[in-house]
């Protein structure tokens, strides 16, 4: 399997959703950006904020789409054909509500599991060929709370787990960039247990 040349977080654009829960993805590409000095700037016919990440010599494309979550698709199906970008080659970064805070998980395909932002992606694509990192943000305990629960934020000890997954899906990406995507798991799963 190739590795990846696009990196795309989820999350909702503007100021009031910035430290809200279901803006994960957007975490992850910030830390990113900060820990590898990378700099947004907005593609208007991408619809999305976009910086380059080099490694190995190989350009990879880091973005944060500014449609709002549920037309995320339009953003992702931009690059994938401006990049010339096959999607199996593309990671998505989304909060999840079946993981608990503290967990980062690594899948390739499968279901959208109610995330807005996937099923936007998977009907744009017409598949869910994609490798995703599933952020854990927990779950609210009930259907009628996960709406206020994804768009709240989280308590400071939940926000520190989630910030901490982020941190350990980080240091594991480079591998995923290269393919390596079993040993990119195992760690993730190690550095969780530790």
């Amino acid at each position: 399997m190739s590795g990846l040349r696009l990196i795309v977080g989820l999350g909702n654009p503007g100021a009031e959703h910035l430290r809200t829960r279901h803006n994960a993805g957007f975490w992850f590409v910030d830390a990113l950006a900060l820990r590898e000095q990378l700099r947004f700037g907005i593609e208007s016919k991408l619809h999305a904020e976009t910086a380059k990440y080099v490694i190995d010599g190989e350009p990879i494309w880091v973005q944060k789409p500014i449609t709002f979550m549920n037309k995320s698709g339009i953003a992702v199906a931009s690059a994938l054909r401006y990049y010339k970008i096959e999607a199996e080659e593309m990671l998505v970064v989304h909060d999840d509500l079946d993981l608990p805070p503290g967990s980062a998980r690594l899948k390739f395909d499968g279901g959208h599991g109610g995330q807005n932002g996937l099923r936007d992606i998977v009907a744009h694509l017409g598949h869910a060929r994609f490798h995703r990192l599933r952020i854990g943000i927990g779950h609210p305990g009930h259907k009628d709370r996960v709406t206020s629960w994804v768009l709240g934020r989280a308590g400071s000890n939940d926000e520190q787990a989630i910030l901490g997954a982020i941190g350990a899906a980080i240091d594991v990406l480079p591998l995923a960039i290269r393919g390596d995507f079993n040993e990119a798991m195992k760690r993730l799963h190690t550095q969780e247990r530790e």
